[in-house]
Parts: C-alpha cells; sequence; structure tokens
C-alpha cells in the first residue's frame, strides 16, 4: 500500500499516523472483499433453503473473490452514481453465470452496512495488542518505580508525595478500563443481516413463497457466517445509528485515557523528572538546538482532542435519521468512523513506544521533593517534639514563622529552602534535633502508594497480561515520523 502522491492532499492519518493493518482494513480493496463475501455467502444460503441457484453460480462467485477491477467499478459508477450497482455490474462481467442471482433480495445496505460491521468489529480486535502491550510497558515502569517516592500534586502545586510507580498506576488503571469497554463493545456488535428495503425482509419472504421460517433461517446463517453471535432483530433500511455511537464512544474513552497520560508526561518533562524517549539524531526545535520538546505526548494529545471531537458525528447522525432511513449519514459516517480508528490506531502506537521508554530523572525528583518536604513534614516533626515535652501551641507558632521565612527565601530570593536548618538552630526543638532527618525521610509520606502498586499490579494487571501472553508477542509501537 503505497502513500498519495505528494501533489495531492491524502489525509495524514494514512500517509504519518496510522498502522498499515488498520489502514488496510479501512481499504477500499477489504471492503469490496467483503461485499463479493457476503453476495457469495447469500447466494449460498439463498440456495442451501431451495431457491433455484446452482451450484455452478455459488462456486463462480467463490473463484471471483479477489479479482476485483476497481477501473472498471469506477466507471460504471460514473454512468450509474451508484457504488453498490457499479460493483455488481463487475462482478458480473467476471462470473457471467452468478450475474442473474448476484445480491439477489437485498437492498445496498446489505454489503454496506454488514460489511462496515465486519471493518468495526476487525478494527477493534486491532486495537487490543498495542493496548494490551501499553499496559504491560507500563506495569513494568510502575513496579520498577513502586517505592520511589516523588512529590504529588493538586492543582498543579506541591501536595502530599506519591510515588513514581503509583502515578503511573493510574494511567494504567484507565487503559485496562477502556480494554474492557473495547471488548464489550466487539462481544455486543450485532449483525445487520438480511432485513430487506425497509427492513421488513418483504424481498426474501417473496423468494420464499412465504415461508417465514426460512426467512428466519437466512438471516441466522449469514449472521453466523459472517462470524456474529447475534444480530439485529429490528432494523430499517440500516441498523440503528446508535451503534455507531456506542462504537466511537469507546474509541472516545480510550483517546480521553491516552491524553491524560501523554498530558502528565507534558507536565513531568516541564520539571525535568520524566521524559519520553527521545533519539540521538532527533530536533526539538529548528530554532533552539537545546530544545527537547515531548513531541510523542504532544501528538497523542493532538490526535485524542481529534477522536474527542469525532464523536458527535454518530450522535447527530443517529438522531436525525428520517423514519426507515436517510442518506446523509453515509458521507459522514464514511469519514468519522474510519478516521476514529485510525486515529486511535496512531494514538496506540505513540503510548507504547512512549510507555516502553519512560525516562526517570531520580536526582531531579529527589531534589524536588527535598525542596518541599520540609513544610510536609512540619506536622510529624510537631508531634514528635510534643510527645518528647514540647508546649504544642509554642512548637506550632514557630514552625509557622520558621516556614513562612523559609517560604520567603525560597519564593524572592530564589534559594533553598532552609527550614530544617532553622528548626535544627531553634532551641525550642532540641529534643528532636537529631532526628529531623529521619523524620523528614520521603518514605514515611507515602503512605501505602508501594502496596498499591504491588497490589493492583498483582491482582488486577498480571492476570490479564497472563491470559493474554500469545497476543503480546512481538508487538511493538511503531512511530513512523
Amino acid at each position: 500500500m503505497t502513500d498519495a502522491s505528494p501533489e495531492t492532499w491524502s489525509s495524514p492519518l494514512a500517509s504519518r499516523y496510522a498502522s498499515l493493518a488498520m489502514r488496510r482494513n479501512f481499504s477500499d480493496a477489504v471492503r469490496i472483499r467483503h461485499w463479493r463475501r457476503l453476495w457469495l455467502e447469500l447466494a449460498r444460503a439463498e440456495r442451501e433453503l431451495g431457491l433455484p441457484i446452482s451450484a455452478e453460480q455459488v462456486d463462480e462467485l467463490a473463484a471471483h473473490q479477489e479479482d476485483i477491477d476497481f477501473a472498471r467499478a469506477a466507471a460504471y459508477e460514473r454512468e450509474l452514481r451508484h457504488d453498490v450497482m457499479a460493483h455488481v455490474r463487475a462482478l458480473g462481467d467476471v462470473a457471467p453465470t452468478a450475474r442473474p442471482i448476484v445480491h439477489l433480495g437485498a437492498t445496498s445496505c446489505f454489503v454496506t452496512d454488514n460489511s462496515e460491521l465486519l471493518q468495526i468489529r476487525d478494527g477493534l480486535a486491532l486495537l487490543e495488542p498495542p493496548l494490551l502491550a501499553s499496559v504491560a510497558a507500563l506495569a513494568r515502569f510502575a513496579r520498577e518505580h513502586a517505592a520511589l517516592p516523588t512529590l504529588g500534586y493538586t492543582h498543579f502545586q506541591p501536595a502530599q508525595p506519591t510515588t513514581v510507580g503509583k502515578r503511573a498506576c493510574l494511567w494504567i488503571q484507565d487503559l485496562v478500563d477502556d480494554l474492557h469497554a473495547l471488548r464489550r463493545v466487539r462481544t455486543e456488535l450485532r449483525f445487520r443481516g438480511v432485513k430487506g428495503t425497509t427492513g421488513t425482509q418483504a424481498s426474501f419472504l417473496s423468494l420464499f413463497d412465504g415461508d417465514h421460517e426460512k426467512v428466519r433461517r437466512l438471516d441466522a446463517l449469514l449472521t453466523e457466517r459472517m462470524g456474529f453471535a447475534c444480530r439485529w432483530s429490528v432494523t430499517g433500511q440500516t441498523y440503528s445509528r446508535k451503534s455507531d455511537f456506542v462504537v466511537l464512544a469507546a474509541l472516545a474513552g480510550l483517546a480521553q485515557s491516552a491524553s491524560k497520560m501523554a498530558t502528565d508526561l507534558r507536565l513531568l518533562a516541564h520539571l525535568k523528572e520524566v521524559e519520553e524517549p527521545y533519539e540521538a539524531q532527533q530536533i526539538g526545535s529548528s530554532a533552539m538546538p537545546y530544545k527537547r520538546n515531548p513531541m510523542r505526548s504532544e501528538r497523542i494529545c493532538a490526535l485524542a482532542r481529534f477522536v474527542q471531537s469525532l464523536l458527535l458525528n454518530p450522535a447527530e447522525t443517529a438522531s436525525t435519521q428520517w423514519l426507515e432511513r436517510t442518506l446523509d449519514d453515509s458521507a459522514n459516517r464514511r469519514l468519522a468512523i474510519s478516521q476514529a480508528f485510525l486515529a486511535v490506531d496512531a494514538i496506540l502506537q505513540l503510548v507504547l513506544n512512549v510507555a516502553s521508554g519512560l525516562v526517570v530523572h531520580e536526582k531531579v525528583v529527589a531534589r524536588h521533593l527535598r525542596e518541599e518536604l520540609p513544610f510536609m513534614a512540619s506536622e510529624t516533626i510537631l508531634m514528635e517534639a510534643v510527645r518528647r515535652g514540647g508546649d504544642r501551641q509554642a512548637l506550632h507558632e514557630a514552625i509557622r514563622e520558621h516556614s513562612v521565612a523559609a517560604g520567603a527565601r525560597v519564593k524572592r530570593e530564589g534559594l533553598d529552602n532552609d527550614m530544617i536548618a532553622r528548626l535544627s538552630s531553634d532551641p525550642r526543638f532540641a529534643a528532636v534535633r537529631d532526628d529531623l532527618e529521619r523524620l523528614c525521610d520521603p518514605a514515611q509520606f507515602v503512605g501505602r502508594a508501594p502496596q498499591q502498586v504491588e497490589e493492583f499490579l498483582r491482582e488486577d494487571v498480571d492476570p490479564l497480561l497472563a491470559s493474554e501472553a500469545e497476543a503480546l508477542r512481538g508487538v511493538t509501537g511503531d512511530v513512523r515520523v
């Protein structure tokens, strides 16, 4: 598969970002192969149920599944202004014996809706390996840094310490939830089946001389042979467009999680605490050679924003369908559904690449924590000094005075936080002077963060990854540009 000519516009999702597998899944070639398989299975099932279709006609359709003449089909479409009938004609040209029974009893949505459901189902399956691999990479990272204290932030202001591994578990948890959502959507995805022009199956009922059971059996056979566990019981000409919204909502949810992680990494890169992979010859800025911009994380956020904006399309489409159907969904869906899948695929390639190569600058992490920890340790110091005989109110006031002075030194003069030195030289804290360093040990202030990491990974993540070991084999994040 080659990219479009540089002389014409082409989607960056295809030319720069998405994987080859996902681009193939939404290609015209795959789409029309689905059409031909649907026509084949329809003819085969109709023959089995007694319609006058010969084995020779079915065999001829089977023999011409792959030899698609796109140029001839395009010429027919220019003449007919109908893509399905153009491909019916093109198939009939190479399968003349089967021509009279191609598309028998069906409406265009038999091939368009059902083929798109196949692409959606297969697209959801393609997203699972890089998502699982991203979870696995982050799990390794979280376990490695489970007990590494780091300054926690609320409102991006210093707050109670946590650990680097615990923070990564927040990202993992969201991604695991997204995996379950994708699987649920895929499992519950329903095949449109054979429903006819307005969903009444009238054409098939006529073909089978009023035999309702054969029509029901035809619907069930096609559903089973196209690999679906369930089908829509009732439709108009199309399956309910609410289904597309459910699918894109799951994709948008995954985009949200990826963007949250990438945004956190962009903030941490600014702090110089954690960085995404950076290649030896990579250029961060055309003007500023020293720059190390978090390009991958920024791209994740950009693509995630695009995916989330696409969610409005299926919502509007579902809410504006007229009666049994209107055609204003067609062009919209061709854009929104495929682009959402390609963009999420691109996001996961980036997430996996980033998660597999995160760099922690531990000395910077420790310095930032050390700068704020004296303030956070003040209550612990106060309680210990009181326990050793001090006056709680007097000590509280002394700490307040020292913290204000130390804060002014940091903010106004740009100097280090000297609060511990101040307390050490204050006679009122003589009883705890020798223990001030121990009382400020960062490990005392991270609560159960290390244990939470181990428990979460052991109970929630490891069993999931163990059950998917084969799917994870050889999966890598491909950053094309």
